[in-house]
């Protein structure tokens, strides 16, 4: 995990990787939960005898699971001391590009990309992407804003 020591060393971080989490099975009951919590009930996370006679032979994760799994798994890459908050600024580009099959195993690779000072802060955006233990592309490509305040 690196650690950044407050926002003056944060600002500099442009470019730097932050290497892979650890792999993160996505089951069945993660998808129950998130399509109840979503009240997206679609037949192909949440109906796995429907779902085995569709198209990917069984129920696969919401790519809005996916996504909302990475800043769960960015936490294991990095952190930032001396900050009074972090801040969610939003997101810039998101594909989602394989399906995370239930069962299969995810996790994160990212980078700083910028590292922008504003004024007692740092807005940086981190490229990140969630890839699918054993296919050929990853599960979703991410580009994430987040302010740190001083």
């Amino acid at each position: 995990m690196r650690t950044f020591r407050g926002i003056d060393e944060l600002a500099g971080s442009a470019g730097i990787e932050l290497g892979t989490s650890a792999w993160l099975t996505i089951d069945q009951d993660r998808v129950d939960r998130f399509a109840e919590a979503t009240d997206d009930h679609q037949w192909i996370h949440v109906d796995r005898e429907r779902a085995a006679a569709g198209p990917y032979g069984g129920t696969i994760a919401h790519g809005f699971l996916t996504l909302s799994l990475v800043p769960a798994l960015m936490r294991q890459l990095y952190a930032v001391s001396g900050v009074a908050m972090g801040i969610n600024c939003g997101l810039g580009r998101v594909r989602f590009l394989t399906p995370v099959p239930v069962g299969g195993r995810i996790r994160a690779f990212a980078r700083v990309a910028s590292a922008d000072r504003l004024e007692g802060a740092v807005q940086v955006v981190f490229d990140t992407t969630v890839e699918l233990e054993g296919a050929a592309r990853p599960a979703a490509v991410v580009e994430s804003l987040v302010r740190f305040v001083g």
